[in-house]
C-alpha cells in the first residue's frame, strides 16, 4: 500500500523532450516508474530512448524507448496513463493541466515553479471541478519507494518502510528522507510552497491515517499562512496515528519572503513558534532541526507509540 503513487501507476510526462523532462524522466524510469509516454504535439509519433542501465527494482540493463503522444487525451487512449508530471515552463502550465484534466488523468504532479498566482487558481479550481487531483505546483512531486517516483526526488537516498511524510519543502523531503534512511518510508509527498497548492497537508494527513501500511507520520512545514494551524486542528480531530511535525524558519525575518512565495510573515501571523506550538497543544511531537526531528521519530518508533496524541 501506499497514498497516491504505486507500482501500478502509469506515468505520462508533460515537457518530457525537454531538457529537465529528459533527465528527471530518465531518473523516474531507473527508479522502476512506470513512465508510459511524453506528451509533445509537436513530436508526436517519435520515440524517446533512455539509457537506463540498472533500474532499482532490478529491472533495465538496455535502452528504454518511451513514444510521444499529441496529447494528454492520445495518451490515456494509448496506454490507460493515470498520472501525469507537468515539467512545461510557467507560461504554459495552466493550459497543460487544464489538458490533463479534460483528459480524465486522476493525477496531475506540477513540478514546475513560478506559476502565476492566478494560474494556480484558476487551473487548481478546474481540474477539482473534473475529479483530479493536483501535488504541487512548485514541489518536487512525490515518491513510493521501491515502487514508483513521479517528480525530482532522488529515488535512492532511502528505502520502502513505513513512515509517511508531507513536506512543503522539497530539500526538507530529501534530508529527512536520508535522516530516516534506515527506517524507510511508505510514501513521501511534497506539495509545494506556493500561496495555493493543491494537495494540502491535510490531504496527506487523511490519506497515511487510512493507509494500512503507514504507521508514523512526519509533517514539515515552514513559516507563512496557517496551513499547519489547520493540521493542527485536523490532527486532533482525526488522526490516532504517531505524528513528528518540524517547521522551517525560526530565524526568518519578520516580513521578508523566505525562498517559497508563501514563506513570508506578518506580524506574529505565520511565525515558527507559532505553528510549533498549534501542533505540540495536539500531541505532535516537533523537533527543532531536521536531525532532532528525526530523533524523535526514532524515539516515537521505540517507544512504540505509546505517549501520543489521541
Amino acid at each position: 500500500m501506499a497514498i497516491y503513487l504505486t507500482k501500478e501507476s502509469k506515468v505520462l510526462v508533460q515537457g518530457m523532450t525537454g531538457g529537465e523532462g529528459m533527465k528527471h524522466t530518465r531518473r523516474m524510469l531507473a527508479a522502476g516508474t512506470n513512465v508510459v509516454g511524453g506528451v509533445n504535439p509537436r513530436k508526436a509519433g517519435q520515440t524517446v530512448d533512455f539509457d537506463v542501465p540498472q533500474r532499482l527494482n532490478g529491472l533495465g540493463g538496455a535502452p528504454m524507448a518511451v513514444p510521444v503522444f499529441g496529447s494528454v487525451a492520445e495518451g490515456i487512449h494509448a496506454t490507460g496513463a493515470d498520472v501525469t508530471v507537468v515539467f512545461v515552463p510557467p507560461a504554459f502550465a495552466k493550459a497543460a493541466v487544464i489538458e490533463a484534466a479534460d483528459a480524465g488523468i486522476g493525477l496531475a504532479v506540477v513540478i514546475t515553479e513560478g506559476i502565476p498566482v492566478h494560474d494556480s487558481v484558476a487551473f487548481h479550481a478546474y481540474a477539482k471541478s473534473k475529479g483530479t487531483r493536483i501535488i504541487g505546483p512548485n514541489c518536487p512531486g512525490l515518491i513510493t519507494p521501491g515502487q514508483s517516483n513521479a517528480g525530482i526526488i532522488p529515488a535512492d537516498i532511502t528505502k520502502p518502510g513505513r513512515i509517511g511524510l508531507v513536506s512543503k519543502s522539497g530539500t526538507l523531503t530529501y534530508q529527512l528522507m536520508y535522516e530516516l534512511r534506515d527506517i524507510g518510508f511508505s510514501t513521501c509527498v511534497g506539495i509545494g510552497g506556493d500561496p495555493v497548492v493543491g494537495t494540502t497537508h491535510i490531504d496527506c494527513l487523511a490519506a497515511f491515517q487510512d493507509d494500512p501500511d503507514t504507521d508514523l507520520i512526519v509533517l514539515i512545514g515552514e513559516i507563512g499562512g496557517d496551513a499547519e494551524e489547520r493540521a493542527a486542528a485536523y490532527v486532533r480531530e482525526h488522526v490516532t496515528k504517531p505524528v513528528v511535525g518540524y517547521i522551517a524558519g525560526f530565524t526568518a525575518p519578520e516580513g521578508r519572503t523566505m525562498g517559497h512565495a508563501g514563506a513570508i510573515v506578518s506580524g506574529s501571523s505565520g511565525t515558527a513558534q507559532a505553528k510549533k506550538e498549534a501542533l505540540e497543544a495536539v500531541g505532535v511531537r516537533v523537533g527543532s532541526t531536521s536531525t532532532e526531528t528525526a530523533k524523535l521519530v526514532l524515539a516515537c518508533l521505540e517507544a512504540g507509540f505509546a505517549d501520543t496524541h489521541s
